[in-house]
Order: C-alpha cells, then sequence, then structure tokens
C-alpha cells in the first residue's frame, strides 16, 4: 500500500499543497515551523480520521477559512482510489471516494492505512490511560473498520447514560421530590446497551493484546538488546478477572454485573465509573511498570516496539501500512536511530520529516523534499 498523490487545500498552513509521491522513502526535511508535520499529519488524518497532534478539527483549518479538504491517491496491489474527506469544524465532515456521491467519513477507513511515530508516542508510557486506550482503539480500528461504529455506539450511549446520572446525581443533593427517579427508570436499558457494545470493544481490545505481545517483545529486543522483558497487562475497571472471560456473552454478562454493582456510586457521582473508557493497558519492563520506573532510553525504546509490533500485525494480516516517522530520530540516540532505521527502510513506503538532512539516517535513501515558508519543493 502507498500513497501516489497527495492534495491539500485550507489544510493547517497550506493554502494550497500538491505533492507527488511513490513507494521508498521520502524525507521532508526543513526548519522547525514551515509545515513539514502538517503533511503527513494529513496522511495519518486520511487513515484514522484523527490527529495525532490535537484531539479536535478545528486548528487543522487554516486561520481564516471555513473549511480544510484533504486528498490522496492511494494504491493497493493493482487497485487505486481516491479517497477525499472535508472538514468542517462545528460541522458534520463530509466523504468521499473515488469523487462518487458523499459516503460517511468512517467509511474511508480501511482504504488508507498507516502506523506513525512521533514525540507525542512518548505520552503511550508516561501519559495518562486515555493515550494507550487511543493506542489500541485506533490499531483495533485498522484491523477491522467496522469497529469505529461500536466505538461511536460506545461513546453516544455513554454521554447519555453520564447525563441520566448527573440528573439524578443533581436531584438527591437538592431534595428533589422522587431523588431523580424519572431520570433512573431507563438506567436499565442505558445499562444494556452499554454493556453490549463495550463487550464488544473489550473482546477486540483483549485479543489485540494477545496477539500484540509477542510482536512487541521481539520488536523491543531488537530496539534494546537484552533490555526486556515487556508485558502488556489489561487492567479492567469492571474486575481484574474480566481478561478471563471467554466470549463476548460473558463480557457482557460480568459488564452488566459490574453496572449494577456500581451504580450507588455512580448515582453519587454521576458519572459512570465502570467500562472500557475506564480500562487501562499497563506496560511493565521487566517486573515494573515502564511509566514511573524506566528510563528516558527505555521508554522510547518501548514506545517504538508498540509501533513496530502495530506494523508488524497489520503488515502480516492485510497489507503493508504506509509507515510514517514525524521527526523521530532526532530524539533517538545513535544507536536506536540506526537499529529503527534498518526496521523500517524495507517498508513499502516510508514518509520521514526531519528538521535537517543529517537526521534521515543514510539507510533510508529516497526521495527528498525541501519543505520552507509553505512550499513544498522536491529536491
Amino acid at each position: 500500500m502507498h500513497v501516489t498523490h497527495l492534495s491539500l487545500a485550507d489544510f493547517r498552513s497550506y493554502t494550497r499543497a500538491e505533492v507527488e509521491l511513490g513507494p521508498g522513502v521520502t524525507a521532508f526535511v526543513g526548519p522547525n515551523g514551515q509545515g513539514k508535520t502538517n503533511l503527513v499529519e494529513a496522511v495519518g488524518y486520511l487513515a484514522t480520521l484523527g490527529s495525532h497532534r490535537v484531539s479536535s478539527d478545528a486548528p487543522l483549518v487554516r486561520m481564516g477559512a471555513e473549511r480544510a479538504v484533504v486528498r490522496a491517491a492511494v494504491v493497493q496491489g493493482d487497485r487505486q482510489q481516491l479517497v477525499e474527506l472535508e472538514l468542517n469544524p462545528g460541522k458534520a465532515n463530509r466523504a468521499r471516494i473515488n469523487r462518487s456521491s458523499q459516503v460517511r467519513p468512517r467509511d474511508v477507513l480501511g482504504i488508507l492505512r498507516t502506523v506513525l511515530f512521533a514525540p507525542e508516542d512518548l505520552a503511550l508510557v508516561k501519559g495518562d490511560p486515555g493515550e494507550r486506550r487511543r493506542f489500541l482503539d485506533e490499531l483495533i480500528t485498522a484491523r477491522a473498520p467496522r469497529m469505529a461504529g461500536v466505538r461511536s455506539d460506545y461513546d453516544r450511549v455513554l454521554k447519555q447514560r453520564n447525563t441520566l446520572l448527573k440528573t439524578a446525581a443533581m436531584a438527591r443533593r437538592h431534595g428533589s421530590r422522587g431523588g431523580g427517579d424519572g431520570a433512573l427508570s431507563t438506567l436499565d436499558v442505558w445499562d444494556q446497551h452499554l454493556a453490549r457494545a463495550g463487550a464488544e470493544l473489550l473482546a477486540q481490545r483483549l485479543e489485540l493484546i494477545s496477539v500484540l505481545q509477542p510482536l512487541a517483545e521481539k520488536a523491543y529486543e531488537q530496539l534494546a538488546p537484552g533490555g526486556g522483558p515487556v508485558l502488556l497487562e489489561y487492567r479492567c475497571s469492571a474486575g481484574e478477572d474480566l481478561a478471563a472471560a471467554t466470549g463476548r456473552e460473558e463480557l457482557y454478562q460480568r459488564l452488566i454485573a459490574a453496572l449494577t454493582e456500581a451504580r450507588k456510586q455512580e448515582i453519587e457521582r454521576g458519572v459512570t465509573l465502570v467500562g472500557p473508557h475506564r480500562d487501562d493497558l499497563v506496560l511493565k519492563l521487566g517486573r515494573l511498570p515502564a511509566k514511573g520506573y524506566a528510563s528516558h532510553g527505555e521508554s522510547w525504546s518501548y514506545a517504538l516496539a508498540l509501533r513496530l509490533a502495530s506494523y508488524e500485525l497489520l503488515r502480516t494480516e492485510a497489507g503493508e501500512p504506509v509507515l510514517i516517522l514525524d521527526d523521530v530520530f532526532a530524539e533517538l540516540d545513535e544507536r536506536r536511530r540506526e537499529r529503527l532505521a534498518e526496521l523500517v527502510a524495507p517498508g513499502e513506503q516510508v514518509l520521514v520529516t526531519a528538521a535537517v538532512e543529517d537526521d534521515v539516517p543514510r539507510l533510508l535513501t529516497g526521495t527528498r523534499y525541501a519543505v520552507s515558508d509553505g512550499e513544498v519543493r522536491r529536491v
């Protein structure tokens, strides 16, 4: 899989940009703040419907513009597709495939798959649980695009359930008649919806971790020989034994039971305390959690190992994804830099950003673009 052409309109700093791409390594080189990352961020957005730098679409639209358009021609085998996303902050985004009539944005998922390395990846190890949940869920969706709908359903039900709990909590605090019983009367129904979508999401996460574990071990050993072992451990808010559940129906039943048990506390606090949105992926290095114990270099190796494991998993299941390395090599010591370059060089398409040419390892030869003042020029 590779991108042959990237087109931007009012995306980030670009009024317009047209960039020819191809298989092999393409490096975008130029001083910081000139728009290098904006280019690879656009490619990543087409693959995930999200940015690795910001949590909303508004910053992706050029200042003063009403909308942004990202378009790419994607080749997989002998098939080429044109995928386009129109970003409309405050409104619904739009999507097109092969310039046909509009489709839902999530319908483009799976056409382009990427694995993106960036300085922000350090948060996978050192950051909050939300970073690791996002990592799992984006990889789940890359493997099975239908999971975008499951995630959307779960978020919608969770929002509605939290609204009911907040209403009940406020009613009880203010001594309202009935203590919010009206709001709680439909809670059982929302519990069922939450548990059903939650069980599917949990099943996918647990299965993903089981196949990712040996790949992460191998990748870490390649980056930092003798520095492991690494262990991926799922921590569930609905009970530590939930990971041992067999099948979606058992996960559903256990989630229902956990929601029932937590209901009194949830009503008091006005928020849902049980479910995949409260879970964590605990990353261990040896016997200790990497967060708080791993050195900076070990944390970087761990984060890179997770991305390399993701790449290997996607590659073996459905063909090579596009590899994106956004200003990563400047963050690494020479040994890790060379090891990473050796591991990614054979990729079908590798997109690299760097502030200076010397930051790109010699092994990664290929096409070079100079990026300066919003201009992308092939050199």
